[in-house]
């Protein structure tokens, strides 16, 4: 499965997006309270983890800080397993931009932590059963945030799926019967520029053992029961050695364990869509400094 595999969790993940946006947002105008309440004096502080997780998004968060002129150094790398009262980045520099960052580099580490400690969690349970299962998100994510919640998703071991529209076919079942049938879309796979993986959603065995014939890298099957998934499985494999089988539609972490041994690849949109943020807080008592030294 080198082609599917999942990403290592603290290799440079795909590109770089943009961060100013998310802190302009923020800002707008201008920081009213900090420009007024706040001394303007350099300043020390950390952010602190206040629950077991695994941590994302320290990253984006120094990137928020260096947009504000402040240092920050991680005390722990993104897919670290840390513990309640762990100090997982110190920052240093004018006391107004600690403060004017603080929210939003927050929120980046505690979307982003709990995305990869559910992945984790997910991993953990299907893992004893079925070491071999990979743990995949999907597109169902937050509007202009779909990066880093698919780059949470591999910082949590699992595998972030296809990126958008354009690096992946999806067949699924609008395309189906906007074409007539899944044997006319089936027929059209010729024309995939090659590189291009495919996949095809199919609803029964019978289509999925076509698809198969047809040389699809992928088959999902959706909505199928455990059992009938494994059936899908062992005939496609039986028609194409290569072809892999993804289990997919109202998969949680509820029953996952269920797919565990019947498919190679398990979707969860509850990954990106029903997680719980991690809670992550700046320490303030470690400010230092009073007064215009800046």
């Amino acid at each position: 499965m080198s082609s599917f595999r999942c990403w290592e969790r603290n290799s440079n993940w795909m590109y770089k997006m943009d961060l100013k946006p998310f802190l302009d947002e923020d800002i707008g105008s201008g920081d009213i309270t900090a420009n007024i309440f706040v001394p303007d004096t350099k300043g020390k502080a950390c952010i602190i983890c206040e629950e077991d997780c695994i941590v994302a998004g320290l990253e984006e968060a120094a990137g928020i800080f260096g947009l504000l002129n402040v240092r920050s150094k991680p005390l722990v790398c993104d897919g670290d397993r840390v513990r309640r009262d762990t100090a997982v980045m110190a920052v240093e520099g004018p006391l107004r931009g600690i403060l004017t960052g603080e929210r939003v580099a927050l929120n980046f580490i505690m979307r982003m932590s709990g995305i990869a400690t559910m992945t984790d969690s997910v991993i953990s349970r299907v893992r004893p059963k079925d070491p071999d299962l990979v743990v995949a998100g999907t597109r169902k994510t937050t509007p202009g945030f779909r990066y880093f919640e698919k780059k949470a998703v591999a910082l949590g071991g699992g595998w972030p799926h296809r990126s958008g529209l354009y690096d992946m076919v999806m067949i699924k079942d609008n395309h189906i019967a906007a074409c007539g049938g899944i044997g006319n879309v089936l027929d059209l796979i010729g024309n995939v520029p090659e590189g291009i993986t495919v996949e095809t959603e199919v609803t029964n065995i019978s289509d999925g053992i076509l698809a198969a014939k047809k040389g699809v890298n992928i088959i999902m099957a959706d909505h199928m029961s455990p059992e009938d998934t494994r059936n899908l499985m062992e005939k496609a494999r039986a028609v194409n050695k290569d072809v892999l089988i993804e289990a997919s539609g109202n998969i949680t972490a509820d029953n996952v364990l269920d797919f565990a041994g019947c498919a190679d690849i398990v979707s969860l949109g509850s990954l990106t869509h029903s997680y719980r943020a991690v809670h992550f807080s700046l320490d303030a008592e470690s400010f230092s400094g009073t007064g215009n030294n800046s």
